[in-house]
């Protein structure tokens, strides 16, 4: 167990029996109150968004764990399978422990994986920006591309993305993995 003050933005807490990804901690000294820290925390089994206040003096149980690089090689049902790059052994991640991002995962594309001390998977974290090829959307008129308007767009992934009115089908483009947002237009 660790005290709270020693915890940082990022640590891994066992909190209520689940693991949680600390988000922000903010100290706060309320003028005739006590000291306590505002913490924002992920729930990494559900996914959900935590607020929750700890006393100044409050101890939490930090989870060890490792991070590894693993390449994604093909789905299999709901898992995805990866592969580590040094043993060559392959694991099956749920689509739960990737998340939202999952739509945006292509072949060959490096992930980082967290473990927990017990060898569970605790988060699986894409590169923040993946270049991706729109495979279909709707063709542009000259007054569409002169407008700073959006229109959907599906990359080859099948994940659907609001792009500029200029996109067109073939351009590779620029995703934010955290937001599923475009970014940019990739030159090749």
């Amino acid at each position: 167990m660790v005290s709270i003050s020693n915890i940082s933005k990022g640590a891994i807490i066992r909190w209520k029996g689940e693991p949680h990804s600390i988000e922000s901690l903010v100290h706060r000294t309320p003028g005739n109150l006590r000291a306590f820290y505002q913490a924002s925390m992920k729930n990494l089994k559900t996914g959900r968004n935590v607020e929750y206040r700890f006393s100044a003096t409050e101890q939490v149980d930090v989870i060890v764990t490792e991070r590894k690089k693993y390449q994604y090689l093909y789905r299999d049902g709901e898992d995805y399978v990866m592969m580590d790059t040094e043993t060559f052994d392959q694991i099956n991640v749920p689509e739960v422990a990737i998340g939202p991002s999952s739509r945006f995962i292509k072949d060959t594309v490096m992930v980082d994986i967290v473990f927990a001390d017990d060898s569970s998977i605790l988060e699986v974290e894409l590169p923040t920006f993946v270049e991706l090829e729109v495979t279909e959307t709707s063709p542009a008129t000259k007054d569409d591309r002169a407008t700073s308007g959006t229109k959907p767009a599906i990359v080859e992934t099948g994940a659907e993305v609001n792009v500029p009115m200029f996109i067109q089908t073939g351009s590779i483009i620029r995703i934010d993995t955290r937001s599923g947002e475009y970014m940019d237009r990739v030159k090749k």
